[in-house]
């Protein structure tokens, strides 16, 4: 989504995040730099029987693809796992919760196209 932060903070906040919820941290997984590259989280997603969940920077780290955002709702519900995301602190793991992660996500496509500024009359 146009936005970088060094992988050292991300590293950083992620940690800061599970020692706060008292989550385990296993490991930390980079996903390469090219745009629509998703290729370590479906990697992660695979072994998703031998975790209990996953951490992600951010809610907006996920697929910009509705239908690729949604497959990875599905294996972490069909596992009934829990991802969490660090920044937002938010967590999910039912398709209630999964359904405000995507609201947060329309809302973010939406707000490019909307009007910058106004007068008031």
């Amino acid at each position: 989504m146009g936005e970088r932060v060094p992988q050292h903070v991300q590293n950083l906040v992620i940690r800061e995040y599970c020692e706060r919820k008292q989550l385990q941290y296993l490991l930390s997984a980079t996903e390469y730099a090219m745009h629509g590259c998703h290729l370590i989280l479906e990697q992660v997603l695979g072994e998703l029987s031998e975790i209990s969940g996953v951490v992600i920077y951010s809610l907006f780290q996920l697929p910009e693809s509705n239908v690729q955002r949604k497959v990875v709702y599905a294996k972490i519900l069909s596992q009934k796992k829990t991802l969490h995301f660090a920044v937002e602190g938010l967590c999910a793991s039912t398709t209630q919760e999964f359904n405000h992660i995507e609201i947060l996500w329309q809302i973010r496509l939406t707000l490019p196209h909307c009007q910058k500024e106004f007068t008031l009359a």
